[in-house]
């Protein structure tokens, strides 16, 4: 249990990394460069002998689906997240994260016949709901809509990856960390091309690297490990409350490190919403996550 919340609260530590980080470095470079190093940390323990074996006899068509995999959770999905972290708090584009839970709920009853407990309708919901009330009345600073627009590309994406992560991962033909690493791979390398196509290629200083790679190997590949290692032992419902605590974390870290506060409202929008995100993940057994699938909001984390 402790180490799962000691993974969430890397993953919350992300949002402020990632903040001040974007204050030098372009988005998208940063973002592939984060997960592009997280990638080939975890490729030694996902590439394992069994594993490559697995990987070479798949067919062109698996390939296609982790490569579509990395594509919408990495170089959509986290590309728009670091975009929108520019301008928007953290709080509000964690808050826009979780609204992956309910959409994964709405699309798994098309896309996998999964049809939502009234435990999980409620907890829509109060998500709605809470989300509302944060957001009620709309006040964005000037030039922030097209970083909501971004989030929200971002949301859409996240949700249709995580979908298709749970098709991938149901035929059990890879270990869920290989799915991560290969898709993690094709999304980082995504990013670096656009990141060096539309931003230009940055010289970053050796405090810039420090914050890159902090985030690649410990707050991604490590917390990543650990808490694909505690899910063996905690039950849907324990890491679903787990991932809500974000919510309140991110909170209180942008409170103390970057001088976001919330109104009483907000507050009470946040904790309704969280509530409503961690009722709609209540359904079957906890399983290895995509990095990113991270509730939504352990998406940047955690992405």
């Amino acid at each position: 249990m402790l180490q799962a919340l000691l993974a969430t609260f890397l993953w919350s530590t992300s949002f402020v990394l990632v903040k001040g980080g974007l204050r030098e470095i372009p988005p998208l470079t940063f973002a592939g460069l984060r997960y592009g190093i997280a990638a080939v940390c975890l490729a030694p323990f996902a590439l394992r002998r069994e594993v490559g074996k697995a990987l070479r006899g798949l067919a062109r068509r698996r390939w296609a689906e982790l490569g579509l995999l990395g594509l919408l959770l990495y170089a959509v999905t986290q590309g728009a997240i670091f975009i929108g972290l520019q301008e928007l708090p953290a709080v509000t584009v964690n808050l826009l994260l979780n609204l992956t839970s309910p959409l994964v709920a709405g699309l798994a009853i098309f896309t996998l016949g999964e049809k939502p407990t009234i435990l999980q309708w409620v907890g829509i919901a109060l998500f709605v709901v809470g989300a509302l009330v944060y957001f009620y009345p709309p006040q964005f600073a000037e030039g922030a809509m097209g970083a909501l627009a971004a989030v929200v590309l971002g949301v859409a994406a996240n949700a249709g990856s995580v979908v298709l992560g749970r098709a991938i991962n149901r035929k059990q033909s890879l270990h869920p960390l290989a799915v991560t690493a290969v898709s993690m791979a094709v999304g980082a390398a995504l990013l670096l091309v656009a990141g060096a196509a539309l931003q230009g290629v940055p010289a970053l200083e050796a405090r810039h690297w420090a914050v890159v790679i902090w985030l690649a190997v410990v707050n991604t590949a490590f917390a990543f490990t650990i808490w694909d290692h505690t899910l063996r032992t905690l039950s849907a419902a324990e890491s679903s409350i787990l991932n809500g605590t974000m919510l309140v974390q991110v909170a209180v870290l942008a409170w103390l490190f970057l001088n976001e506060r919330l109104t009483s409202r907000q507050g009470l929008g946040t904790v309704s919403a969280g509530a409503g995100a961690v009722a709609v993940q209540l359904r079957g057994r906890a399983h290895p996550r995509l990095d990113g699938e991270e509730s939504g909001s352990s998406a940047i984390a955690g992405g």
